[in-house]
């Protein structure tokens, strides 16, 4: 059982930014099987399975099993069986949970799991989950072990630790205890307070873990998990941008075949990856499609169609949508609903736009694989919708297009280094991300032209001074929120009475987790100053010190 987790850090990083994607592999596999396809693809996607139990550590796992070059999907505890028919799985990954397995509504893991004849590793819920499924003990712990423990090998090889000294630091979170082990398993390392703290069956199939590899706080869990991934399932690491882009463009002419495709927009690095991902595959079947929806930052609508006329060579349409979306968004206030107001509008154009092309079959979208996680529910138990993307949750029925979307699973990060893979230059390929919803959920309360015109004024002031403190590309994000606060303040010797800004920046490896940059006092005071002086609706500039979690990164 998992109790409260700590604010991990193990994403904070220097880095930098934007977005990309196009169906599911196990959508590709099936297809490659149903026409009979001469592919490779699925020959060399050695994949590892990640059980989803509501851990809010899950996604880290798959950070890591990536980092280590090997493609790898969470999925739901109850996911179905399907997934070993379509994908080359090689090892199962059992991630932690907020539940006790012998309370009567735990999740438990499906049969399949245990039928799939591949290796398993349990971590902190998932190694009780096996101890209690396979016919061990699980009780309440006495004592709960929270936070950092040693480990102790217990003299025996075990190929998880091979490498590791015999005493491992490690990151404990759980109330729980297993008191009698499965038949077969034996202990291979203990804590002070966990006498079985990694156990592991007599065939070195089966493994389980009481401790989290894929925190920082565990400094050699990284190691822990390659030994898993590479010893124990015997994956290739092959996860490569390059393998990737070949992949990912086969994939598309798998898909879309002699169909046309039209490319929504936005600037960023998702979209832009995407787009030139699907014009090496298609070429000019493909139109892209860039909305000025209003929400943008200053100068970015001219910024973007220079950038795809000079750089990509593509079919581009320019769609002035700034009425409508204000229209849309008039007297909008709860951010959830400004979202959906945003996502509805862009499809009513993509909409009108397809019917003037004629013969469109597909659209093609930058969604990644936090924006999956974040709008979707992984398991109804133990996950949360945390909030809805605009790009995310396919498209209205009465709406005639298949989606394309080659980065639906991969992190920010890898969509970077496709980028790089394909010729675009660093100034598209680490520009900070910038919300589908634009400027609209960074202004509390409703949207105005003349809150919009005040915090395109603040984002310009505060961009420009990172950049000129050589911060920009240190920094995951760095933003303005206009906030629906005024407050008094004095200039000139007059009393005034205006609003209230929040500078956010943070550093991040995926937008998972992230932590407050801790920027420079100067620099945060030349931003304070020019904004106060050079914007006259703001007198007053505070900074936002919250990690993710427990908040997040936008403010909506």
């Amino acid at each position: 059982m998992i109790e409260n987790p700590p604010n991990d850090d193990s994403s904070s990083r220097v880095s930098t930014s934007d977005d990309i994607e196009v169906g599911t592999y196990l959508e590709i596999a099936q297809a490659d099987r149903a026409q009979g396809s001469n592919s490779s693809i699925d020959e060399r996607m050695k994949t590892i399975v990640i059980l989803d139990f509501g851990s809010q550590y899950s996604r880290l796992i798959a950070r890591r099993v990536r980092e280590a070059n090997t493609y790898c999907e969470l999925v739901p505890h109850d996911a179905g069986p399907e997934i070993l028919e379509d994908q080359d799985v090689v090892g199962i990954i059992l991630s932690g949970g907020p539940n006790s397995v012998y309370e009567d509504d735990a999740p438990m893991a499906p049969t399949w799991v245990y039928d799939a004849g591949v290796p398993i590793l349990g971590i902190c819920y998932g190694m009780q989950l096996i101890a209690h499924q396979l016919g061990g003990t699980v009780a309440r712990g006495t004592e709960r072990e929270y936070g950092h423990a040693v480990l102790h090998k217990d003299g025996q090889d075990n190929i998880l630790f091979d490498g590791l000294e015999n005493e491992v630091p490690v990151w404990m979170s759980h109330g729980d205890k297993i008191e009698e082990l499965p038949p077969g398993f034996k202990s291979m390392a203990y804590t002070e307070n966990s006498p079985l703290a990694v156990m592991g069956n007599e065939n070195g199939t089966y493994f389980g873990i009481q401790f989290h590899p894929e925190v920082a706080h565990t400094p050699q869990g990284s190691e822990i998990l390659r030994n898993f991934v590479f010893g124990v399932c015997g994956a290739p690491g092959d996860w490569t941008p390059a393998n990737f882009v070949n992949d990912a463009v086969a994939r598309i002419k798998e898909q879309v075949g002699d169909g046309k495709v039209i490319c929504a927009l936005s600037g960023g690095v998702d979209s832009t990856v995407a787009a030139a991902l699907i014009h090496r595959a298609i070429g000019d079947r493909l139109t892209c499609i860039f909305v000025d929806n209003g929400l943008m930052r200053k100068g970015e609508a001219d910024r973007v169609q220079n950038v795809f006329a000079s750089q990509l060579g593509v079919n581009l349409i320019f769609v002035d949508g700034t009425e409508r979306f204000l229209h849309a968004l008039k007297d909008v206030t709860d951010p959830e609903v400004k979202r959906k107001c945003i996502g509805a509008e862009f499809i009513k154009i993509f909409e009108e736009v397809a019917i003037d092309i004629g013969e469109v079959d597909y659209l093609a979208q930058g969604t990644l694989y936090p924006d999956v996680i974040e709008s979707t529910s992984a398991d109804s138990k133990a996950s949360h919708k945390i909030k809805t993307h605009h790009n995310v949750g396919g498209l209205p029925e009465h709406m005639d297009l298949k989606l394309v979307e080659p980065l639906r699973y991969m992190f920010k990060d890898e969509v970077r280094k496709a980028g790089a893979e394909l010729g675009l230059t660093p100034q598209s390929v680490n520009r900070q991300p910038f919300p589908g919803p634009g400027l609209a959920i960074r202004i509390m309360g409703e949207v105005t032209p003349e809150k919009l015109e005040i915090l395109r004024n603040v984002d310009w002031i505060v961009i420009d001074e990172i950049k000129n403190d050589g911060l920009y590309d240190k920094l995951w994000q760095s933003f303005a929120v206009l906030t629906n606060t005024k407050t008094v303040g004095v200039m000139g010797d007059q009393r005034t009475y205006q609003y209230v800004v929040a500078i956010r920046a943070v550093t991040s490896d995926d937008a998972m987790t992230a932590d407050w940059a801790r920027l420079p006092y100067d620099t945060l005071a030349r931003i304070s100053n020019r904004i106060v002086n050079e914007v006259d609706e703001v007198n007053r500039v505070v900074l936002d010190i919250t990690s993710k979690p427990p908040g997040t990164i936008e403010w909506e």
